[in-house]
């Protein structure tokens, strides 16, 4: 494959969980804020949170933003031409999210660029109604993703993915027979377990309804971690609903 620096960047992403206490300058945050806006957005319904009280950041990181989808902004715009928005919450969401997505990933390139490193706080849309009283966000603001950031105070491998036969389906998505499935699965666990991933975080899901463990750090490794989150946790959404409802969005058909 070509390399050059930008994929040098993106193919050495790693996630960062201890940072230096050198904090980053205003100059290199709002490079890697402009860089974020810059990414391609559908209705440019984002917006960004920042704090630097780093005993409340986790990690202690030095900087802790969070990417909002905001139609509340959006909404003042076009008060201003005098039109309201009738676009379904949905919908509306769906390409908030979009727009979250591209430009938070322009900030993580941006920021590795720098220097620095980050790692993502999946959880966020599960704890919004902590964060909107913490920022004091108004109704039409979610918070979709947090990202942590500073300068690196570790080296960890970047870590595995499938492998591309397993990822790219040219014309047509195929079925993929047992032989192939399998030689995806080896490539993930076999590379988390060279990296001692799950042993170093002395972390295994515990099983639920009575299931018996049969793993251990000798062969507990990612397809057997990523199955028993989406085979055990958040099996109703109505938790993730009434986060959005609290933010003012209706999802409620």
């Amino acid at each position: 494959m070509i390399i050059n620096p930008i994929i040098k960047i993106l193919i050495n992403h790693k996630s960062i969980r201890k940072y230096k206490k050198k904090q980053p300058t205003d100059a290199e945050i709002e490079t890697i804020v402009k860089a974020g806006q810059q990414a391609p957005f559908s209705y440019q319904l984002c917006s960004l949170l920042l704090t630097r009280k780093r005993e409340n950041i986790p990690f202690e990181a030095p900087l802790l933003f969070t990417i909002c989808v905001d139609s509340y902004r959006l909404e003042l715009v076009m008060k201003q031409r005098n039109w309201k928005m009738k676009m379904n919450d949905l919908s509306l969401l769906f390409f908030g999210i979009q727009d979250a997505a591209y430009q938070a990933q322009n900030m993580v390139v941006a920021s590795e660029s720098l220097g620095l490193g980050s790692c993502f706080l999946g959880n966020t849309p599960y704890i919004a109604d902590k964060i909107v009283k913490e920022y004091k966000l108004p109704k039409r603001v979610f918070p979709i993703v947090q990202l942590a950031m500073g300068y690196p105070d570790e080296d960890p491998p970047p870590r595995p993915r499938f492998p591309i036969e397993f990822s790219l389906f040219e014309n047509t998505y195929p079925n993929p027979d047992l032989k192939t499935i399998k030689k995806a699965m080896q490539k993930m666990d076999q590379g988390y377990l060279s990296q001692d991933y799950y042993r170093n975080a002395n972390y295994i899901i515990p099983l639920q309804d009575n299931r018996e463990e049969t793993f251990n750090f000798n062969n507990y490794s990612w397809t057997e971690h990523i199955s028993r989150k989406a085979g055990q946790w958040l099996d109703s959404p109505s938790d993730l609903l009434e986060q959005f409802h609290k933010c003012g969005f209706n999802l409620k058909f």
